[in-house]
């Protein structure tokens, strides 16, 4: 009896995560039948099952297209809940746009209802290098419990630099340009209504992180790649559903001052034990700026001193 009493409020605690996590995400209308779910700026944490980013739902007369699958098997769970009530439709496709865990690592759930994956070759080979390290990080962040069910599953079809797909008469194309945030960042592109989900291409409101696996220089490429379709609405991969000229200033103009800084303190012969002290108050206003301002000053120190 006891051990049934156990299960009975395990259970109970663990729907009310899925619930919680699904109430984390706030439903973004783009346009007709075009939604984003968007994501707190803020940690992974138990409250949102690691999806602290924004996804894209798209319905069809012939089901749902999926941008990004969520960071656990429960986290994919709340997103579908969540797509649940704008659409009865199915999950026809998952796009994964990146190696980060909240892009991918809810794939065994959407496999589980029918649903084909599709990622770049590259987002792909990152995610088989990173998802001990990943999973790991989820375990300390959400707690084991909350990760039930999470398994690497990669996507059965894959792209190099881009693919066009169709479903119910919407037309996507996935677009990689090269190495940003993460080697394999793709943004997907809906030509019909000049919408673009940019993924972890494009920070908004938060400070983007420059990160061991990121490549600042081809990141500005993937920008100019976005910048050049001049979108009517675009979605982040973090921050609200924007314009691109908020997406140029937190994103573009923040990595071209990196740049341009970090490249005049190498030129001066100044050490990266000094790149610390490089000037970014002008960004201040990113959440997560005093965390990560010093750390991205110095991995594109470290980058550029090999360029």
């Amino acid at each position: 009896m006891r051990f049934r009493v156990y299960l009975a409020i395990l259970a109970l605690s663990l729907w009310g995560n899925i619930s919680l996590a699904e109430d984390v995400l706030k439903t973004v209308k783009i346009s007709k039948n075009v939604y984003a779910l968007v994501g707190p700026l803020g940690n992974r944490a138990p409250d949102n099952l690691g999806n602290n980013c924004n996804f894209g739902v798209i319905v069809t007369p012939e089901g749902v297209v999926l941008i990004d699958s969520g960071a656990s098997y429960k986290g994919a769970e709340a997103i579908h809940a969540k797509i649940q009530t704008i659409t009865s439709q199915p999950v026809r496709i998952v796009i994964n746009t990146g190696g980060q865990d909240h892009r991918w690592l809810g794939n065994s759930y959407f496999i589980k209802q029918g649903a084909r994956i599709i990622a770049n070759r590259k987002a792909v080979s990152d995610q088989k290098a990173r998802f001990q390290a990943q999973y790991n990080t989820l375990s300390s962040l959400i707690g084991d419990k909350l990760l039930a069910g999470t398994e690497a599953v990669y996507a059965d079809k894959q792209f190099d630099s881009a693919m066009k797909l169709s479903l119910g008469g919407i037309d996507l194309e996935i677009h990689h340009v090269g190495q940003a945030h993460t080697p394999g960042d793709s943004f997907v592109w809906l030509p019909q209504q000049k919408i673009v989900f940019t993924s972890d291409i494009v920070y908004t409101e938060r400070m983007l992180g420059v990160l061991a696996y990121s490549n600042s220089k081809t990141w500005l490429d993937a920008f100019n790649a976005i910048a050049a379709l001049q979108p009517a609405h675009l979605v982040p991969g973090h921050g609200h559903p924007t314009d691109l000229q908020t997406a140029r200033r937190d994103t573009y103009d923040y990595l071209t001052f990196l740049r341009t800084a970090v490249r005049d303190l190498i030129d001066a012969g100044i050490g990266i034990e000094n790149v610390g002290k490089l000037d970014q108050e002008k960004f201040s206003y990113l959440k997560n700026y005093e965390i990560l301002k010093g750390r991205n000053a110095q991995r594109v120190y470290e980058e550029m001193e090999f360029e």
